[in-house]
């Protein structure tokens, strides 16, 4: 165990791949964020093994008696105690049932490239965003501040281009052994190719109104990986803010915290 200083309490686990190629489970701030800023408190930190529960729900389960969540409940619950504006319960009931963003990977063979995928990465970006902005650091030097609505809209839709983009497919492997075997896989193919950031814009604002740094945050969370003018990147991180922070979320989640299949 240890102590990691932070604002928010302690709502979930999540696993960490390590440079030296163990993974712990440990305990990441979930968010507590009430619009003002607070300071920093001492949260034990904990370490418990984890097991996951199945391909569509790879959310961990505890040993230790704490009950397991699956991927999509807590998203449903974090969208549904966070997110409250007009349209936000048609665009969850688009989400669970007219369309595949529950079971859907979040790549075709990097990370998160299994059923449930695009879910468990928006979860990841979530926490990511709302412990690096709870940080003192960023509150208090930088100003940053940021309703709860807003910060799981971004967090949580960011990635809903990808949403009936990916179709169950195979390719060959050659094993040890020298012989050729199909594993599963997906195939890439976008029935309405509207460009990454800019395309989960046009989705979400089809049921909600994004406020215009809302809306910036998901059309730049890629950030300077993405094949966009790097000068228009840099202006976009300096007027808004947290399309930067946004974009850190969505970059931690994906190196640190997801493995490659």
């Amino acid at each position: 165990g240890g102590v990691v200083s932070s604002a928010f309490a302690v709502s979930g686990l999540r696993k960490v791949k390590r440079k030296h190629g163990f993974s712990l489970a440990r305990f990441v701030p979930g968010a507590l964020f009430s619009g003002e800023r607070q300071k920093a408190v001492k949260i034990p930190l904990d370490c418990a093994k984890i097991k996951y529960s199945g391909a569509a729900d790879r959310r961990p389960s505890v040993r230790g008696g704490l009950a397991a969540m699956s991927a999509k409940e807590e998203f449903i619950e974090l969208f549904q105690e966070h997110i409250h504006r007009d349209g936000a319960e048609a665009l969850l009931d688009y989400l669970t049932n007219k369309c595949d963003f529950f079971t859907a990977p979040a790549s075709a063979r990097y990370h998160g490239a299994y059923a449930g995928g695009l879910c468990e990465h928006s979860l990841n970006v979530y926490h990511c965003l709302a412990d690096y902005l709870a940080r003192e650091r960023v509150t208090d030097l930088y100003g940053l501040e940021y309703s709860q609505e807003s910060i799981a809209l971004v967090s949580l839709l960011h990635d809903v281009c990808k949403i009936g983009c990916y179709k169950p497919s195979t390719r060959n492997v050659k094993g040890e052994d020298g012989k050729w075997t199909k594993v599963p896989t997906y195939q890439y193919e976008d029935p309405l190719p509207y460009g990454h950031g800019e395309k989960s814009v046009y989705v979400v604002n089809g049921f909600v109104r994004l406020t215009r740094e809302e809306a910036m945050a998901i059309r730049w969370h890629m950030g300077f990986s993405g094949t966009e003018d790097s000068r228009l990147v840099g202006k976009a991180f300096a007027k808004y803010p947290l399309a930067f922070a946004l974009s850190v979320a969505d970059m931690e989640a994906t190196y640190f915290l997801e493995e490659e299949p």
